[in-house]
């Protein structure tokens, strides 16, 4: 899978989003980012697009001084650019916001394409490479592209090949990480199953996939397994459950013990 490819289509689809954000005028709220606009999300992944280019140019080994902020080449003019301590960011978006952000993620794009993913540099995660950047970076920019959208109507789901690719690191790389970060509680032997509702039946990637939490353990499987609940969806659908965008009653079906929907927020906390 082509996942340079994919980011740049995702970039300048977000790029288009707030384009049109910006000609409605007044920049509209996002509902899956409570207390921002367009305007605050914008800023927000130039951020971390620049953040990551910073990362993967100087093949840095350790987390980056957060007060260092030369990296974000910031113009001098920033009038009416959002405050990421004070929001929400009303008005129009700025033009020199989204073309900040445009070039910021031209740059990261060609950074990507340019590097070996197995270059050893520091993440958020047990996978320490680049490719885990490019990888958690082209889903969190399709992520916010769904949310831009949502913001102006209805959002476009994600490239089917591209979700279902991402469900098994999601759950074997993200969960891992998020738990530790946000101090989760031990699991008890919980099971999760995904099943995809849209997968072909001679398709290359799984269907379906199990996750159980043990103590502080994490085990992640392809494939259907014994389960306590399953949730299944398209692969769009269960990539942005598992985002916290879409809640499990908007999936095709949750069968089993719906109780454990809400341990999963728990043992899975957002950071």
């Amino acid at each position: 899978m082509d996942l340079v490819a994919h980011f740049r289509r995702e970039a300048r689809a977000f790029e288009d989003a707030v384009r049109r954000a910006a000609r409605a005028g007044d920049a509209p709220p996002v509902p899956s980012c409570p207390g921002w606009t367009v305007t605050d999300l914008t800023g927000h992944l130039g951020w971390v697009h620049r953040f990551v280019a910073r990362i993967v140019r100087d093949r840095l080994q350790d987390a980056p001084d957060p007060t260092d902020t030369a990296f974000l080449d910031l113009p001098a003019d920033r009038a009416a650019w959002p405050d990421p301590h004070h929001p929400p960011t009303h008005g129009p978006v700025p033009a020199s916001l989204l073309d900040w952000y445009a070039d910021g993620a031209v740059a990261l794009a060609s950074l990507f394409a340019d590097r070996d993913p197995g270059e050893r540099v520091w993440t958020w995660t047990a996978d320490r490479t680049t490719g885990f950047w490019l990888w958690v970076q082209t889903f969190e920019t399709a992520v916010h592209r769904w949310d831009a959208e949502n913001a102006l109507g209805a959002a476009r789901p994600f490239d089917a090949e591209l979700a279902a690719g991402g469900v098994g690191r999601f759950l074997g790389t993200v969960v891992p990480a998020w738990r530790a970060r946000g101090q989760a509680p031990p699991g008890a032997g919980e099971r999760f199953g995904f099943r995809r509702t849209d997968a072909p039946g001679d398709g290359d990637l799984p269907a379906a996939w199990t996750v159980r939490f043990d103590g502080d353990a994490v085990h992640c499987a392809p494939g259907p397994g014994p389960c306590d609940v399953e949730l299944a969806g398209t692969a769009s659908d269960l990539t942005l459950f598992l985002w916290r965008r879409l809640p499990a009653d908007r999936l095709d079906a949750v069968t089993g013990d719906r109780g454990l929907l809400e341990r999963w927020t728990a043992l899975v906390p957002t950071v």
